[in-house]
């Protein structure tokens, strides 16, 4: 049993990285909120003084803001239902018995381990590009005229890019909740003459319940950030625009701080009222 002065001891030794966290989280963020009401132009005078709630007013109220929030969120349930779904899939195959298993979970999982910016350029370049890529030489094997993905099927083309991304992180937390999995309910039900189906559905899918709110979570707080596969693939362009390369194109293209910073604190609302509500469900789940 721990003594007070065990106590005491451990929040000493803790306190620095928590103080250097609070730091690394609390500093940017009082930053973003200071500039976000100032009027604050590097390149054409710096701070030109307060702003009130100027910056909020104009960002809320630009024809690109709500697209840019229907984007994102667009965005985010492709992706979510893509590696969710499939996700499932490859987790009950992996489960099963063949030869090389562990070579081809490892197989699987290798694309987690890819930088954004280089699998969207490999996509970009190895896969969509209308004369070259390996799409292309598929439709024109087939007779059929190549398809220019990321001006034609922009929107698509990214959700399949980042689903691909993130399709072996839900699976590996899948695979783990599938082999957890109580055999011996499995083997009853089929006993009992139920078909493959229902008992995927009364049993497996229940029992992944709480593996696949977590996958959501998680998924949803990274993919609200989304920027780095639409940069180098469309350049915001074609309707790919999310509210994080809005933010991007006020800041760094525009060169105004203070409205990209309003448009900053828009972003941390909507994932805060994202994450309180998978939250909630969350909760729900494990209890």
């Amino acid at each position: 049993m721990a003594t007070k002065a065990s106590r005491s001891a451990a929040r000493i030794m803790m306190a620095p990285a928590v103080i250097l966290l609070l730091g690394w989280m609390l500093v940017p963020l009082i930053m973003t909120l200071w500039f976000s009401f100032r009027v604050y132009l590097p390149l054409r005078g710096g701070d030109q003084g307060w702003a009130g709630f100027d910056n909020y007013t104009r960002f809320v109220s630009s024809s690109s803001f709500w697209p840019a929030v229907q984007t994102t969120l667009i965005i985010v349930l492709g992706v979510l239902a893509i590696t969710v779904i499939f996700g499932i899939l490859i987790a009950l195959l992996l489960d099963q018995p063949i030869w090389g298993q562990g070579v081809v979970r490892i197989l699987v999982i290798a694309p987690f381990f890819v930088m954004p910016t280089v699998s969207a350029l490999v996509w970009k370049n190895m896969f969509m590009d209308p004369v070259n890529g390996l799409f292309a030489h598929l439709w024109r094997f087939f007779g059929a005229e190549p398809v220019s993905w990321l001006s034609d099927a922009s929107m698509g083309s990214i959700i399949m890019i980042v689903s691909w991304q993130w399709l072996p992180f839900a699976t590996l937390i899948l695979l783990t909740a599938v082999q957890s999995l109580d055999s011996e309910q499995l083997e009853a039900a089929e006993m009992d003459g139920a078909p493959w189906l229902k008992r995927f559905w009364f049993i497996v899918l229940p029992h992944l319940s709480r593996a696949i709110t977590i996958v959501i979570l998680i998924q949803t707080i990274f993919l609200l950030a989304i920027f780095a596969e639409i940069f180098v693939t469309t350049g915001g362009a074609f309707g790919t625009r999310t509210l994080s390369y809005l933010i991007f194109q006020r800041v760094l293209e525009s060169q105004n701080v203070g409205l990209g910073s309003a448009g900053g604190v828009y972003a941390i609302i909507l994932a805060n009222i994202i994450a309180i509500f998978l939250m909630r469900i969350v909760g729900k789940n494990l209890d």
